[in-house]
């Protein structure tokens, strides 16, 4: 079985990738394709995070195991697989990139491919450029200024999310 991912970014209008990885291939894996599309360092701290349908954060998978006293089982990128973690179209994902200013990429499974096989990972899709990977804290823009609002996202019942779509990612205004 194939999975076919779509990964867009908030911070750069044009930039979309399409990859495709076998179900059987590991975070690790998916890791590597990202960062050969991308043009980013592997010298830099990275976690996937799986999420809800609302883009909440719930499962972090790491690329190094991080917290060895905690009660909860560690997941690290080499020892876990993709199908364990994933199987539904439109689960969402998150692709941290850069901890230090929380930047991340969006990432949708787009479609599952069942009956094929891929022995190593494919970029099927490739437009724009890749945002940049480390930036320092204060040339992060903060949200309302991303979103090009002067009004907080935290708490302001009055903003409508509906108005932010990211190309493919329907629940993507669902992101905040």
């Amino acid at each position: 079985m194939i999975f076919k991912f779509l990964i867009l970014s908030d911070e750069v209008d044009d930039f979309k990738r399409a990859i495709e990885l076998d179900a059987d291939a590991t975070f690790l894996d998916f890791y590597k394709a990202i960062l050969d599309c991308t043009g980013f360092s592997d010298k830099e701290m990275a976690s996937f995070y799986l999420c809800n349908n609302k883009w909440r954060k719930k499962l972090e998978i790491t690329l190094v195991e991080m917290d060895t006293y905690s009660d909860e089982d560690a997941h690290t990128m080499e020892n876990t697989v993709l199908s364990d973690h994933l199987e539904d179209e439109k689960q969402k994902l998150m692709f941290v990139f850069d901890y230090l200013n929380e930047r991340a990429l969006y990432i949708e499974l787009s479609e599952i491919i069942p009956g094929k096989n891929l022995e190593s990972p494919v970029c099927t899709l490739s437009t724009g450029q890749a945002p940049v990977q480390i930036m320092e804290p204060e040339e992060v823009l903060p949200i309302s200024v991303i979103l090009d609002t002067e009004e907080s996202l935290y708490g302001d019942e009055s903003f409508n999310l509906d108005e932010l779509d990211a190309d493919g990612f329907e629940a993507l205004d669902d992101l905040y």
